[in-house]
């Protein structure tokens, strides 16, 4: 086999490969926030529609729509991989940079910062049916009191 058909072959592997893990992510979609089901703080940001695609570059890209504790619109991106390290996010006031690592192939840790200091922490799990999941977090108020909100959302 010539190097020509040998690299030719490689990349075709390797973009299946890609496909394959992309394909396999449970996480990738539109998620929609079922409020019923969901525990906030008062006056917590609420992120009505979450949606993960794939991006160049093995990267995902994480997009928010919701409304914030005045009832006023947001919208955020974030594009990274989830790998751990911080990627920079777009349109919030909240952080400006988040932090996403699997913890197994159903559930991401994420940490949000802002200016290098961690803002909340907390775990997305897909359901093992891939139809819903939970995002629990666990963010400080402005007192430095700790919550944790429950959010539910279902796959669209």
């Amino acid at each position: 086999m010539g190097i020509n058909r040998f690299l030719l072959v490689a990349a075709a592997l390797w973009f299946a490969a890609t496909a394959a893990t992309f394909a396999d992510n449970p996480h990738l979609g539109t998620w929609k926030l079922d409020e019923s089901k969901s525990t906030f703080a008062p006056g917590a940001t609420k992120n009505h529609t979450v949606t993960y695609t794939e991006a160049n570059d093995g990267m995902i890209t994480l997009t928010v729509d919701g409304m914030d504790k005045d009832g006023k619109p947001i919208h955020w991106t974030w594009t990274g991989k989830f790998d751990g390290k911080p990627y920079k996010v777009e349109g919030s006031s909240v952080v400006d940079s988040i932090a996403t690592e699997p913890v197994n192939n159903r559930t991401n840790s994420t940490t949000g910062m802002k200016d290098g200091k961690v803002v909340f922490t907390g775990t997305i799990k897909v359901a093992k049916d891939g139809k819903s999941r939970l995002v629990k977090t666990t963010l400080s108020d402005a007192n430095g009191s700790k919550h944790t909100d429950k959010a539910y959302y279902d796959k669209q």
